[in-house]
């Protein structure tokens, strides 16, 4: 079997005219993967799972899941569902790939990994995505390793793995035009899955126009930031206050994290229903959603190269000057003008504002006078 499939070798069925649909089949098929994925969609919320089966999402087609794990059906039962996929006798319906494509060619006499067999020989998960992908309405690769390849496809791995994107070939194109959409994370956050077959669903349907996506398929609304302007420790960054150990609020930059340059959403929006994820529970960006991952972010945990400069900038810019002005307004701020005309009581600070304190209040006025 070729490890890469051209968009000549692809067949697509006659395209039917579509319009509001009232169900999508969808076909969770599993690669060289931990299943990780599955539990982080499992665990989404906005909307769930339960209400994407039970078609209570209102403008969206109920789902019918063929999923490895989570599926009724198993054993021959499950393949016959596949089968139909193929067939057209279930249509329309969307691929979904968890976990790497291994090169099945150098499998020698066995092979790496197959879902169900047919007349006696396994059939690979390779071989069902050549088989289904050309008739699939969309084909989504959910998590790092069935975008870029992730852990199993890391140098030296004996499979040959590869991301999804890279098995079909760069002509890939579903029967509605689409390319792999990816949706990147080791885990993704599962409410990002979430809302990204939402829109894909509604553009299926004639009822949204597709989403915009960046140059590798990511949904750009969701990875078009970096992990660090979500972040809620970048304010100590700006400041040049650094974590020294682990447990430490400040930034974890010197501690190995590499959120100034992954594309990521996890710091802003969480893990699973707004709450958790790296940052926010003390760990590092380990850069999980990118497709260097995790050759190029190795060693993990370690200072990243551009860290020396940027923090040494922030320790001696931001940290020497800016940080003690913005201390020094702080203060004036933080005194009420009766306490400068007069004798305070209680909690007040006593005694006069500094005359540095006043000389930067009476041009802070100037300035709002101006206006």
């Amino acid at each position: 079997m070729e490890a890469t499939v051209g968009v000549s070798e692809m067949v697509a069925p006659a395209l039917p005219k579509m319009g509001p649909l009232e169900k999508v089949y969808v076909t969770w098929l599993a690669g060289g993967s931990c299943d990780g994925c599955s539990i982080s969609v499992l665990g989404a919320t906005n909307p769930s799972v339960e209400a994407l089966l039970g078609g209570t999402v209102p403008g969206l087609p109920k789902l019918e899941l063929f999923h490895t794990a989570l599926s009724y059906e198993s054993g021959a039962e499950y393949i016959n569902l596949l089968k139909k996929c193929e067939s057209g006798e279930y249509w329309p319906f969307v691929v979904v790939l968890e976990g790497s494509v291994p090169n099945e060619d150098l499998a020698g006499d066995g092979f790496w990994i197959a879902i169900g067999e047919e007349k006696g020989r396994p059939i690979t998960t390779a071989e069902w995505l050549k088989r289904l992908c050309p008739k699939a309405a969309a084909t989504i690769a959910i998590g790092t390793c069935a975008t870029w390849g992730g852990v199993p496809a890391a140098q030296g791995n004996a499979t040959g793995a590869m991301g999804l994107m890279d098995f079909l070939g760069p002509d890939y194109r579903s029967t509605f035009g689409l390319p792999v959409v990816n949706i990147p994370g080791c885990a993704p956050i599962g409410d990002n899955f979430i809302e990204v077959v939402a829109a894909v669903l509604l553009f299926l349907q004639g009822l949204a126009p597709l989403p915009e996506f960046d140059e590798l398929g990511r949904p750009a609304w969701i990875y078009g930031e970096t992990v660090h302007r979500g972040c809620p420790r970048a304010g100590f960054y700006e400041e040049g206050v650094f974590a020294k150990e682990y447990g430490d609020k400040e930034c974890l930059v010197e501690k190995g994290c590499w959120g100034p340059v992954v594309q990521c959403n996890m710091a802003s929006r969480g893990a699973i229903n707004g709450m958790g994820g790296c940052m926010q529970m003390g760990g590092v960006c380990i850069g999980c959603t990118m497709p260097g991952f995790p050759d190029k972010f190795s060693p993990m945990f370690a200072k990243p190269p551009g860290a020396e400069i940027s923090a040494l900038v922030a320790k001696r810019v931001t940290g020497a000057m800016v940080k003690p002005l913005r201390a020094l307004t702080q203060r004036d701020k933080n005194r009420s003008i009766r306490w400068d005309e007069r004798v305070p009581s209680g909690w007040a600070p006593k005694g006069k504002p500094f005359a540095l304190d006043r000389v930067v209040n009476y041009f802070y006025k100037k300035v709002q006078t101006s206006r």
